[in-house]
């Protein structure tokens, strides 16, 4: 399968028939149904291609016993993923001969999909909605294929300093995410990966006494979760299996609180905006979210643990507390902060 499905256009097209659009995403978390969404909602007719995506149970075992098992025995398979995802990405290409063409992340698509897509002669732009670091183009790459748009106000502004078309766009939320109904729950959930300091910090708020649990394949004790990571030891913290995005906008939002964890990262987290933006009570580890929201008033910031903690303790036994917080959060990000709202700003860097 090439382009997997497609978004009609809503709303009044440029001229004619609408434009047609290829997203190229990678499926993580299914963010690529949402961002069609809010393409299409500017007139654009839009086909998706998950370059990573492996979706029948045939490409499932070919991944796992040609690109994953050697390489977690230690063997470089990456020439070989490229081949692969750059292929499936062309045949999309292709199919569809689009009009334009918005790449989302893209580092494992090779030098022959950018020279169709150059050779379609069709504007373009490069999506990194996560830090420069995780990515493998080079400086003089990313100038040849601009615009580039970055989730980091601070790595915008570095790749502009390098001379390349960069542009700042955070990431967002899709309101209209469908949710699965889920019961308010007194306790705290974390839901995404398992880093050290993440671990640190639910570890820290269980000893104290703040019930919370984490969700992802990384936090799951279930047998077959174990197995798909490679790892026998778990945290001894509460912990489901992943979910989908849906059922991860529900659970943050039913939860007390949705503890947001992000290190490192240059910019914000897609859960920055999901967690308020469906109803929930972001503690949030970054100050400078103050540029999206109101700290106190739309967010909660917690500046160490033992701040986390005292937070997490008073939600707990102050409900009617957080019930303002939320509300607030939840009309500044419909009026601000949905993909919609993003994909209206990107049209024009378009070139």
């Amino acid at each position: 399968m090439t382009a997997a499905y497609t978004v009609p256009a809503a709303g009044a097209a440029r001229s004619g028939r609408p434009e047609r659009l290829l997203l190229v995403s990678p499926a993580f978390h299914g963010y690529h149904r949402s961002i069609a969404r809010a393409w299409a909602q500017q007139g654009f007719d839009v086909s998706v291609h998950a370059y990573d995506a492996y979706s029948t149970v045939s490409m499932k075992l070919r991944n796992k016993a040609l690109l994953e098992l050697p390489h977690r025995l230690g063997v470089d398979r990456s020439a070989a993923r490229v081949a692969w995802d750059t292929q499936r990405a062309l045949d999309a290409l292709r199919q569809v001969r689009p009009d334009r063409v918005l790449v989302i992340k893209g580092d494992s698509l090779g030098e022959s999909f950018w020279a169709e897509v150059e050779a379609l002669g069709v504007p373009r732009m490069l999506w990194l909605y996560d830090d420069l670091h995780r990515h493998s183009y080079t400086m003089d790459f990313l100038r040849r294929v601009g615009p580039v748009l970055s989730y980091a106000r601070s790595e915008a502004e570095q790749l502009a300093a390098e001379g390349v078309d960069a542009h700042y766009m955070p990431n967002g939320f899709d309101p209209g995410l469908h949710l699965p109904e889920v019961p308010r729950r007194p306790e705290l959930v974390f839901v995404g990966s398992r880093y050290p300091n993440r671990v640190e910090l639910l570890e820290r708020l269980a000893r104290a006494g703040v019930p919370v649990r984490a969700y992802g394949r990384q936090w799951s004790h279930h047998p077959v979760d174990r197995l798909r990571t490679w790892e026998l030891s778990r945290p001894a913290l509460p912990a489901e299996r992943d979910i989908p995005l849906e059922e991860a906008y529900a659970v943050q939002a039913a939860a007390a609180g949705a503890i947001n964890i992000h290190g490192l990262q240059a910019g914000h987290a897609m859960r920055t905006f999901e967690v308020p933006g469906m109803g929930g009570l972001q503690l949030v580890d970054r100050e400078d979210v103050a540029e999206f929201y109101e700290p106190g008033e739309e967010v909660l910031v917690f500046e160490d643990a033992d701040h986390l903690v005292e937070l997490g303790r008073r939600i707990v036994a102050e409900p009617a507390w957080g019930e303002r917080i939320r509300e607030a959060g939840r009309r500044r990000s419909h009026a601000e902060h949905t993909f919609a709202h993003r994909a209206a700003r990107a049209q024009e860097w378009w070139r």
